[in-house]
């Protein structure tokens, strides 16, 4: 007989409850002193704060991870996953605490009830084998040099520096939290400069596409670029940016995205090149503003002109990559390619979440 679903909580708000009333409960029972943080971080649309109750059909559910010491992670480990499964409840707010195992068909985690023992997603690991596992060496540094955070996707950022600690007694992912929740500054200039760089390659394809019949291509163009001013807002109100399945939604939660969304939506909209190149040129001059008004350069015109000597009405982005450039102390940045960090070399999702796929 089945049983309606139960109502919807957030992820994150499911697996405070966990915790709370399940694991730091039979914690405090069994390993009374034990150093430990537990948290919900990492991989899954709960830590950023966009699961509905779609996700429950997808590794979504009562979640939790507990992060130990080297020596602990190698004294308790085992220990601590047996006890989950034998006195773990198996239900937290009528959701399921146990999963279903993976098959080759059915290889998705997949909550469902159980009278026996629970197959639990209370992950255990070691801190730093885990930042490691999630970022790179670089993870782990107190000064994590330029080259290493140029290694580290956005979307991984993201997701160690989201979701919720909801206890840390040994201090140390809350540290490191802390030292991965923004760029280091010189980094944030050099990546800007690229940002600026990637639009001024491509700024005038619009026109000269469509000069040549080229509809499609005009629009594809455009598309690219609405996306590389999406990124280089996020970039200018500091916050990492997830990859494509929630660009989107992370991008209308930034401050004072309501006055760019139309003009890029409009952009995309646009059956001609004038109308493009119109809203595109929108777009630009307000991102122009933001970034003088950093105060990272002096300020740059922000008015639109010709591109050279042709009827292409551009921002001219490369002004903005020579100031940025300019302001660059850290010799490591200044002898670098306008090429930036992995995620403005691609976009490719298999290599932006599979850190084991990185090439180093």
């Amino acid at each position: 007989m089945s049983h309606p679903a139960p109502d919807f909580l957030p992820g994150l708000e499911l697996s405070r409850l966990l915790y709370e009333e399940a694991v730091r409960p039979l914690l405090d029972e069994v390993h009374p002193g034990l150093r430990y943080a537990a948290a919900r971080v990492g991989t899954g649309s709960e830590v950023l704060g966009f699961d509905t109750p779609r996700s429950a059909d997808h590794e979504w559910g009562p979640r939790l991870q507990l992060f130990l010491t080297p020596e602990d992670a190698v004294r308790h480990t085992a220990a601590l996953h047996e006890l989950l499964r034998e006195r773990l409840p198996k239900e937290v707010r009528g959701w399921p605490t146990h999963f279903r195992p993976a098959t080759a068909d059915g290889p998705i985690g997949h909550m469902t009830p159980t009278q026996g023992p629970v197959d639990h997603r209370v992950d255990i690991h070691e801190t730093d084998r885990w930042l490691t596992g999630q970022l790179g060496p670089g993870a782990t540094a107190e000064e994590p040099p330029a080259t290493d955070w140029l290694a580290m996707p956005q979307q991984r950022l993201a997701e160690v520096t989201g979701g919720t600690v909801f206890h840390d007694g040994p201090g140390a992912l809350t540290a490191a939290r802390h030292r991965l929740a923004w760029y280091p500054d010189q980094v944030w200039r050099y990546l800007l400069a690229c940002q600026w760089q990637r639009i001024s390659q491509e700024e005038a394809f619009v026109g000269r596409c469509a000069e040549v019949g080229d509809e499609l291509g005009s629009a594809v163009t455009a598309a690219r670029l609405v996306r590389d001013l999406m990124r280089l807002t996020f970039l200018l109100e500091r916050r990492y940016a997830p990859y494509g399945k929630w660009l989107g939604s992370a991008f209308a939660r930034l401050p004072g995205t309501e006055a760019l969304a139309p003009s890029l939506r409009a952009a995309l909209a646009a059956t001609t090149y004038p109308d493009r190149e119109r809203h595109l040129g929108d777009a630009c001059r307000h991102l122009a503003a933001r970034q003088n008004a950093t105060g990272l350069t002096d300020p740059v015109d922000p008015a639109l002109r010709p591109y050279h000597d042709r009827p292409y009405q551009v921002l001219h982005a490369e002004r903005f990559t020579q100031a940025l450039t300019g302001t660059l102390t850290d010799p490591a940045l200044r002898a670098l390619p306008l090429t930036g960090s992995i995620d403005q070399h691609t976009d490719n999702t298999d290599l932006l979440t599979r850190p084991g796929a990185w090439p180093r």
